[in-house]
């Protein structure tokens, strides 16, 4: 019962349901993680499953933490019998135990985005493709699109329409190539290859089937054809397949999620029982009523009656702006408003944007006022450039075979091994179709060099043939000290720029390691090699830090905070302008939305610049159209503070103050013409005797303070060339 105390009818009805297929929509804080925790509580407790048996996956590493630390609460004791991670950690583990069957040892390496990147180049390299011509990016997209539909190289080949799907079919059959001769795959070969496991080992399906006698998914609406087959095969004899989602939330459709998933899971399972979470724990009544008239235009989607006991709360504030720069003046002033009126924390704040260049212009504005933040999505610990050596040298001793991390260490920090002998030991192996270090070794062992190349690769090779030697018997600590030690790797770095800072990174990176220690070595290595691998941006995210958060909309997903600020609402920005010619991506773009407003617990501001510098170019959008959806009655443009009223600073519009002359009447924030000075903005207006004067920001001559009735301004609708 007292699983069940704390949870409304709805959630009641979620957890008691022990068997069968069950979808559970859950609406934005509805409380889906204390659901899907007091779940697998009330299996264990009330219907007699074994914790064993029970697997639960989720999207993100910090989820499944989540997810596990309350069940250890909940359970008053370990949860570790449990399985409980992200689709990728597992599908290691599965592939770990049973990949053989697919081709992979124990040891496989998991390449990361940018392993994947130089993979691509060095397979273009291979073919002779220029990647001028054929972007690298571009064909990693299309392979990673191809392997998510579950199309090995053989099947993408016969769908082939286009030129430039027979270079992306060239060039993932050398990738996949160099893939297995490095015993290596990629984040969606994980995924493809416990499918390809299920379907050619039944043996195997049978065991895992028989193991896990429930299966729950979370954020259902996230996956691709490949999850979605993985859980259906798992769940195929029990049929206990539990899955909670929010079909306005689906927001990734560029990593190949499918939103028919979760809107056709009754048709895949017809006695499905359906749970609607639709009770709002998060955000105030005014947020969620903004929130469903912006998703309500959506046609893809299932009807949810949401609702919140929460206080009405504050008006959505809603500012527009002169261009970004002012934008972030904006976010900055209010940030400070934030915490001294109301009480907030500066980690209470989150900025939210749809392109990542929007975060520069706020980051400038938060250095000079002297606030601190983070910047989730920036240069991330385990992609910096000495943490990603370490790690190359880490993996490159765990598997020989892993020839783009051998790549990479070759000559790092230099030891003499020249471009032309790394151009001739690639073709080496390129030509014998082995990895890079088997011809390593073989170049070593037939001296087909000059003798100073010769020498300089059999100091490397011998120097690594020892550190592998060493990493069967080290603790992981220990091996980090080793690798450092025989390749002077702290003088390298501070010999370099920020070299100090670099090597405490490098220390950093040993005290995670460090936590591996009570493990054997050669468990402990591969075990940290495949957590970094499967680290993402929120992973990352340290929560503890009294910083204001800057975060791109996609990666918000799942947080929340008591003040957020949706910066960019303008058409071209959000809805971004490349979905304009695709209803999809229109309606995505709008979740994308839902999902930004409904991050916010007591504080959402809107805003948008009249003009906006992103990528080098002056764009002039039109307000976003989501905005049009919002009730007037939930919006206030005079902010949410007495001083407001008279504007909160010299360049941003919260008030609508209206300032007549003659025939025509002015508002701050009105577009305006003048013969001499051309066109700008009202900025600010204010009684001058018996005149008034009004400042405005000109295009293209700046600030002026004028007159009004000697000024001579025409009011105009927007700037020429605007949409």
């Amino acid at each position: 019962m007292d699983i069940l105390s704390s949870l409304n009818a709805a959630q009641k009805e979620a957890v008691q349901t022990c068997g069968g297929p069950l979808l559970i929509i859950a609406g934005p804080g509805s409380g889906k993680t204390r659901v899907i925790t007091s779940r697998i509580a009330h299996l264990i407790s009330e219907c007699r499953g074994d914790p064993r048996r029970i697997l639960a996956v989720t999207f993100t590493n910090k989820a499944a933490r989540e997810m596990k630390d309350r069940l250890e609460h909940t359970l008053e004791h370990s949860a570790d019998s449990l399985t409980i991670g992200t689709f990728h950690a597992v599908c290691c583990r599965i592939l770990r135990t049973d990949g053989q069957a697919v081709g992979l040892s124990r040891g496989f390496v998991i390449y990361d985005d940018d392993d994947q990147i130089n993979l691509i180049k060095q397979s273009m390299t291979d073919l002779q493709l220029d990647p001028k011509q054929y972007s690298p990016r571009l064909i990693q997209s299309a392979i990673s699109a191809a392997k998510s539909r579950l199309l090995s190289e053989q099947q993408h080949a016969e769908g082939i329409d286009s030129y430039f799907e027979e270079i992306v079919h060239r060039v993932y059959q050398r990738y996949q190539s160099i893939l297995e001769h490095s015993d290596a795959v990629d984040f969606d070969d994980i995924l493809l290859k416990t499918v390809r496991l299920f379907e050619t080992r039944a043996d195997i399906l049978a065991h895992y089937q028989d193991r896990y006698e429930h299966v729950l998914v979370d954020e259902f609406q996230d996956t691709n054809l490949a999850q979605f087959e993985i859980v259906k095969l798992l769940a195929a004899k029990h049929r206990n397949l539990c899955v909670v989602g929010d079909p306005d939330q689906s927001i990734y459709s560029w990593r190949s999620a499918d939103l028919r998933n979760i809107l056709s899971f009754e048709r895949e399972f017809p006695d499905a029982r359906v749970v609607m979470l639709e009770q709002n724990y998060r955000s105030s009544k005014t947020i969620l009523k903004a929130a469903i008239q912006v998703i309500t235009a959506n046609a893809l989607r299932k009807d949810k009656d949401l609702w919140t006991q929460n206080d009405e709360g504050k008006p959505v504030v809603l500012t527009e702006c002169l261009n970004e720069k002012d934008e972030a003046q904006f976010v900055v002033k209010t940030v400070e408003k934030l915490v001294k009126h109301e009480k907030l924390h500066y980690g209470d704040c989150a900025v939210l944007y749809r392109i990542n260049a929007q975060s520069r212009t706020i980051e400038e504005s938060l250095m000079r006022y002297g606030i601190p933040y983070r910047l989730i999505g920036g240069t991330r610990f385990y992609r910096r450039q000495e943490i990603k050596d370490i790690i190359a040298y880490l993996r490159v001793l765990n598997n020989p075979q892993d020839s783009i991390s051998l790549s990479r260490i070759i000559n790092t920090p230099g030891r003499g091994i020249g471009q032309g002998t790394l151009n001739k030991l690639q073709s080496w192996a390129t030509e014998g179709e082995v990895s890079l270090y088997k011809a390593l070794s073989q170049m070593v062992c037939e001296k087909d060099l000059a003798a100073r190349a010769s020498n300089a690769l059999t100091r490397f090779l011998d120097m690594l043939n020892r550190l592998i030697e060493k990493s069967r018997h080290t603790s992981l600590p220990d091996l980090i000290d080793e690798v450092l030690l025989q390749t002077s790797y702290r003088t390298y770095l501070l010999e370099g720029e920020d070299g100090e800072d670099r090597w405490q990174n490098v220390m950093e990176l040993r005290g995670v390691a460090a936590e591996y220690s009570d493990l054997a070595p050669d468990e402990a290595l591969s075990a940290f090699l495949e957590k970094v691998s499967l680290v993402s941006d929120v992973d990352e995210m340290d929560s503890s830090s009294d910083a204001v958060t800057l975060i791109t909309l996609h990666q918000a997903k799942g947080l929340e905070f008591p003040a957020v600020f949706i910066v960019g609402m303008e058409d071209g920005v959000l809805p971004h302008r490349k979905s304009f010619d695709d209803p999809a991506d229109m309606e995505e773009e709008c979740r994308l939305c839902y999902v930004g407003i409904t991050r916010a617990q007591q504080f959402l501001f809107l805003s948008r610049a009249h003009r906006r510098s992103l990528f080098g170019n002056g764009l002039a959008n039109p307000p976003s159209r989501y905005l049009e959806r919002i009730s007037p009655d939930l919006i206030s443009t005079r902010g949410l503070w007495e001083e407001d009223e008279v504007g909160m600073s010299g360049a941003v519009y919260p008030q609508p103050l209206a300032f007549g002359v003659s025939d025509e009447e002015f508002r701050v924030g009105d577009w305006v013409f003048h013969k001499k000075f051309g066109q700008g903005v009202v900025m600010d207006c204010f009684p001058d005797r018996s005149d008034l004067v009004v400042t405005v920001s000109f295009e293209d001559t700046g600030v002026k303070r004028l007159l009004l009735s000697l000024a001579h301004l025409e009011k105009v609708e927007r700037f020429d060339g605007m949409a």
